[in-house]
């Protein structure tokens, strides 16, 4: 959420957001709402005072035997007034709340101003694999190693989900722990498990909702939601804290599925495992000071990076244009790993700053040791990585002639000392 002052003093810069991110609100309107807020408390405080001041006089009056009736009278119609504008406010101040949880966060000043197609290739690790024979897709590889069933994963609950079978099971398992030890032993994260339900007030703090709505599964008896991504019960771990500034920043990973709807995407790209309505992340979230932040996030790309480059993946980043951006981040990295079965880069990662966009609407701040203030955080988050697409990327890119796959050393510990997958 951005902060009221901030939307009318650079009014500019959030019809910028606004424009880029395509996000359906009438900013006019808050502006219009705002101002008159501003003039409802500005009555509202005059009465207030005036009504202060009459009771010390009533008070004065009553003590001394004087009559007070009159004024008591006219304090009366005072209170009336004041009743009818705390009324007004209420009103305005909830139509505020809605219009400004429209409202996106603004850019960074070195987002490139561009639709998706001006996304900017920061730099390429690794070399495209190039095979002498014709590589398979994953969802080929898959099947005849038995790593996947596709056919029976739709029997128990339909299209776009997935049922990993025999050592395809053992290998999502292996990357996951593979993921959280290397961010916990190598990056300094702190483990957690969190919850796959959230409440949808932690969805409101970290921008999903209102604008992602139909995107997610409502558990409409409990109003409880299936987690859409990680990053939303780890950030809200902290929600309407005050944290010591000592213990910033804050880094955690963790795994948790994610589900969603996918709404509007059927047809496209259905095939495997690239769009999937459940799939298993590992989440990077930082809570930091907002001094350090862009500092952060640059050291949270290379942690995401370390995963691609410890298992040998050729991978780039990729900086996203303003057309590109989610509705609350104020800049982001993609990670892309090549995918030779199907010939081209898949997404694995997003790498978020928010700013203080998720802070304020979390009520998440510290407490700054200098001043005693209680400030906003600055919230950032990565996938460390998304499985689904790393497991296609990873069997697509070690895929051999014979038609088996031989793993990266990094995972044989974490495989039981399984080298290579076969048929069987």
């Amino acid at each position: 959420m951005l902060d009221a002052r901030r939307i009318r003093t650079e009014q500019s810069l959030v019809e910028e957001a606004i424009r880029f991110k395509k996000v359906p609100v009438n900013l006019a309107r808050y502006l219009e709402c705002d101002e008159k807020r501003r003039e409802l408390l500005v009555k509202a405080e005059s009465l207030k005072h005036r009504r202060n001041e009459a009771s010390e006089a009533i008070g004065k009056k009553k003590k001394s035997g004087e009559d007070a009736s009159t004024a008591i009278a006219e304090m009366k119609g005072v209170g009336d007034e004041i009743k009818a504008l705390d009324s007004q406010l209420a009103q305005v101040d909830a139509e505020l709340l809605r219009l400004v949880s429209w409202i996106p966060n603004v850019l960074h000043e070195s987002v490139p101003r561009a639709e998706a197609d001006g996304n900017r290739v920061v730099r390429a690790v690794g070399e495209p694999k190039k095979f002498p024979f014709p590589a398979k897709p994953h969802w080929e590889l898959a099947t005849s190693l038995g790593l996947l069933d596709f056919e029976r994963a739709g029997k128990v609950a339909g299209g776009g989900f997935l049922l990993f079978t025999g050592k395809g099971a053992r290998l999502e398992r292996a990357l996951i722990n593979f993921m959280i030890d290397l961010h916990a032993r190598d990056h300094g994260y702190t483990e957690v498990w969190p919850p796959h339900l959230v409440r949808a007030e932690c969805l409101h703090a970290t921008g999903q909702l209102p604008k992602l709505a139909e995107d997610m599964y409502h558990l409409a008896d409990d109003d409880l939601y299936l987690n859409p991504t990680a990053e939303v019960p780890i950030t809200n771990i902290y929600r309407e804290e005050i944290l010591d500034g000592a213990r910033l920043p804050i880094r955690h990973v963790g795994y948790c599925a994610s589900y969603r709807r996918e709404a509007g995407s059927y047809g496209r790209e259905t095939r495997g495992m690239v769009r999937v309505h459940q799939f298993d992340k590992v989440e990077l979230v930082k809570i930091v000071r907002p001094e350090t932040s862009y500092d952060e996030h640059e050291s949270l790309l290379r942690d995401a990076e370390d995963v691609l480059r410890t298992l040998g993946l050729a991978y780039r980043v990729v900086l996203l244009a303003a057309g590109d951006l989610s509705f609350a981040a104020s800049k982001c990295y993609d990670l892309e790993t090549w995918a030779p079965g199907e010939g081209r880069w898949l997404e694995v990662s997003s790498c978020s700053n928010f700013e203080d966009f998720q802070a304020r609407r979390a009520g998440i701040r510290y407490r700054n040791e200098k001043t005693g203030k209680a400030e906003l955080a600055h919230t950032l988050n990565a996938s460390g990585l998304a499985l689904p697409r790393t497991f296609a990327t990873l069997i697509e890119a070690c895929q051999t002639e014979r038609g088996t796959v031989v793993l990266p050393e990094p995972l044989v510990p974490y495989m039981g000392g399984v080298r290579e997958l076969t048929p069987g």
